[in-house]
């Protein structure tokens, strides 16, 4: 890939003013685009034009998928523009290149402007409504949830209507879950004027992302800009680390609040950093006097905290079990590096009763594929690594003797493609991962180099549709080799691969960044020759899904790169399981067939699809109290299952070590006080009690403990692949000939026991 690029002549500057376009008035204090951005906006697309996989002109044709998505992307329930907005702007409709190329990003700022204003419009009228609070719920009226593929109402009128219906069906919400009038207007009224709080308030970095998105994904699903902040936030979460003090802060209300403090960081080792202490006033360094950040957007103050590392940060806090008007508190903390391990590669081991035998099936869970680029670039021996923590826990599991092996990547989106081969690499004795084929066609084998296994015994990997990219080379190469069972339901479908191109190269100021674009380069191929695009990974053992593949997966983006295959790569298979999977299959079967928790998952996905294809919920009171009656049935009987202890033939969690001290520290709340119990909304896996509230209309103490009580409770699906992989164990273990066919380079002792 070239490293610099020559900047074509600019095309010339738009010939119409936006104001002539917008006819109606925009916020008092509209946002403008900031020095840099029209620049970063002109190198943005000479990358994408010609440096991406699906390479397309930024042309009128382009401009006309720009604006579609750029609306969409600001209102994408369409609950503030009309049809009218849009129409107002139809004159622009194939304008949006040259306002790239010409560097005049007026109108993309116009519209976001125009979206501000209808922002504040609809919360203002929605709190007049709930001023007067005149709700009939007799009336047979509906409202429809999702409106995502709902077409544009046609003007102010029918918007107020729109609205009207939302505001009458979180007043029944909130009803039906036992508030009084003055409640719920108090509860409805604070929260439309959080909507415009100034912790909310957009930036023009905001609007130039929304905007550079717009136009990125218009080429490619997975093409991406990067403004300054986003880029860090990235290169962070790849990473898994950063410079700061230890804290997980949230939003609540006009406080930052601390949701989190990290053990063995400097806010947890001070002591002086408590659950629920708000922040009021950050100063960057010592000589730096505080700064009041009480209603500051949560970004600011997290850039605020972080920094060098040994640096000192200062904070003024309100602590968690003071008033408003309580006795603030002063805290001084030197910043170190700080390790995300909540977002690192962790294990477990599961017993599971086999007659008058038990297995111990270990399971290692990993959320993303995650690699500190910088430090490996440097030769750093300790730099982060997926694949180096899920080594170091695979040699603790051997020694903790597990008969099998699970691999859970529910809901890892991906990563590092190095990490996804290297990871390979320690089920496979050498040999080709994965292909890339880059624009010009040319395919490229990515293998792994390394002689021998780390693990050589039976292993399995769960999936789900959130597992996507580097996931599904992983899940398909252990299916390629014939290395494992897969466990779950289609992954994702995401079979391209991406890069990041910093656009600061180009900045001529150390002062001004333009960001970075991640943008399609590769398309990858399995080495059978197909491809994980659009299609996914498709399990040897499927488990049920309430995943709706029309609104969430790689089908469900209308610009996606279609299915297609090429020459497989050369390689030999590391076992066979055609023999061993339809055996284990009907033992699946038969087991779930009589399993209560299975029973009551396929009675939830049944309701869910149910709900999914009317997309429309009754306004009268008398039909839904009895839904909610129902409902809260149902949640009962799923509650106390899920919560209960497990049963004779549940796989048992054995306890580790090393987690005895954690949990310890964390039994109880920082205030010391026994948080309320929640109610099944909190619990994994069951159907929500509607209490009619929203994120931080809750205490945090019952949010976090609701979060606790939900990582305690029975994970359905996680114990039948247990399970799964326990009778592929038993199999193995009594019929020889198949262990010599699944396992054919196992040592004779693990298949022969």
């Amino acid at each position: 890939m070239k490293k610099k690029m020559l900047l074509v002549a600019m095309i010339a500057a738009l010939s119409f003013q936006a104001g002539a376009a917008v006819p109606d008035k925009v916020a008092d204090a509209p946002l403008k685009p900031q020095i840099g951005q029209t620049q970063a906006a002109v190198l943005a697309s000479r990358v994408l034009t010609k440096l991406h996989y699906k390479a397309a002109p930024l042309d009128d044709a382009m401009s006309e998928k720009i604006f579609d998505r750029y609306f969409k992307s600001l209102d994408s329930e369409k609950l503030f523009f009309t049809q009218a907005d849009l129409n107002q702007y139809a004159i622009v409709r194939t304008r949006l290149d040259d306002a790239i190329n010409g560097e005049n990003l007026s109108v993309p700022f116009a519209i976001f402007n125009l979206y501000q204003t209808r922002l504040r419009d609809r919360i203002a009228y929605a709190r007049d409504l709930v001023k007067t609070g005149k709700f009939e719920f007799a009336s047979e009226e509906s409202y429809q949830f999702d409106r995502e593929k709902a077409e544009w109402v046609k003007n102010d009128a029918e918007m107020k209507d729109l609205w009207r219906k939302r505001v009458k069906n979180e007043w029944l919400r909130l009803k039906l879950a036992g508030k009084d009038d003055k409640s719920i207007r108090e509860t409805l009224d604070k929260r439309y004027e959080n909507y415009l709080s100034p912790s909310r308030q957009p930036t023009s970095e905001d609007a130039f992302q929304i905007f550079m998105n717009a136009y990125a994904m218009s080429i490619e699903p997975h093409t991406n800009y990067l403004g300054p902040r986003a880029a860090d936030n990235f290169d962070i979460a790849m990473r898994l680390s950063l410079e700061g003090i230890g804290c997980v802060l949230q939003s609540r209300d006009d406080y930052v609040v601390v949701r989190e403090v990290v053990p063995g960081s400097p806010a947890g080792l001070s002591g002086k950093i408590k659950v629920g202490d708000r922040i009021v006033a950050v100063a960057k360094d010592e000589k730096t006097p505080l700064t009041e950040v009480l209603g500051w957007r949560l970004d600011d103050v997290v850039a605020l905290i972080r920094g060098p590392k040994d640096s000192t940060v200062k904070l003024e806090i309100i602590p968690a079990d003071a008033g408003p008007d309580g006795k603030h508190a002063f805290v001084s903390l030197v910043r170190q590096k700080i390790s995300m391990e909540e977002q690192s590669a962790k294990k477990t081991i599961y017993e599971v009763k086999d007659g008058n035998t038990k297995r111990r099936v270990g399971v290692i869970s990993l959320p993303t594929f995650y690699q500190d680029f910088e430090a490996r670039r440097k030769g750093d021996k300790d730099f982060k690594s997926a694949t180096r923590d899920v080594e170091r826990l695979l040699v603790e599991l051997k020694k903790d003797k597990v008969d099998n092996l699970l691999i859970d990547l529910r809901n890892n989106g991906g990563g590092s493609l190095n990490e996804a081969v290297e990871l390979t690499g320690l089920f496979i004795d050498k040999g080709p991962v994965v292909m890339q084929r880059s624009a010009d066609k040319k395919v490229e084998i990515e293998s792994d180099t390394r002689a021998g296994m780390t693990w050589d015994g039976p292993m399995g990997v769960l999936i789900n549709r959130g597992s996507a990219s580097a996931s599904e080379i992983f899940a398909a190469a252990i299916q390629d080799y014939g290395r494992g069972v897969i466990i779950g339901e289609p992954s994702f479908g995401k079979g391209t691969v991406q890069t990041l191109f910093s656009l600061d190269r180009f900045a001529q100021d150390d002062k001004v960044r333009y960001g970075e674009v991640k943008f399609t380069i590769a398309q990858f191929f399995r080495i059978n020759g197909g491809t994980t695009q659009l299609r996914g990974v498709t399990p040897d053992l499927k488990l049920p899904t309430m995943t709706d593949s029309d609104s969430f997966g790689e089908s469900s983006y209308d610009n996606a790169l279609p299915w297609t295959q090429i020459t497989p790569a050369p390689f030999i298979p590391a076992g066979d399981l055609k023999e061993i999977i339809p055996v284990l299959d009907k033992k699946h079967t038969a087991r779930i067939a009589k399993d209560k928790d299975f029973q009551y998952l396929a009675e939830d996905i049944a309701l869910v699809n149910k709900q999914r294809k009317e997309n429309s919920i009754s306004l009268n009171e008398a039909v839904r109290r009895k839904e909610r009656e129902q409902q809260e049935a149902r949640a009962k009987l799923r509650e106390a299952r899920l919560l209960a202890a497990p049963g004779a033939d549940d796989p048992i969690l054995l306890p580790d070590p090393k987690d005895a001290l954690n949990k310890a520290i964390s039994a109880k709340p920082a205030s010391g006080k026994t948080a309320p119990v929640p109610k099944v909304a909190g619990v994994k896996g069951a159907l929500r009690s509607d209490d009619g509230l929203q994120g931080a209309e809750r205490s945090l103490a019952a949010e976090l403990e609701a979060e606790k009580q939900a990582k305690a409770a029975k994970d359905v699906l996680l114990n039948e692949a247990v399970h799964i992989l326990a009778d592929e164990v038993a199999l193995l273990k009594t019929d020889t000939r198949m262990a010599a066919r699944v396992l054919p380079y196992a040592q004779p002792a693990t298949a022969g026991k």
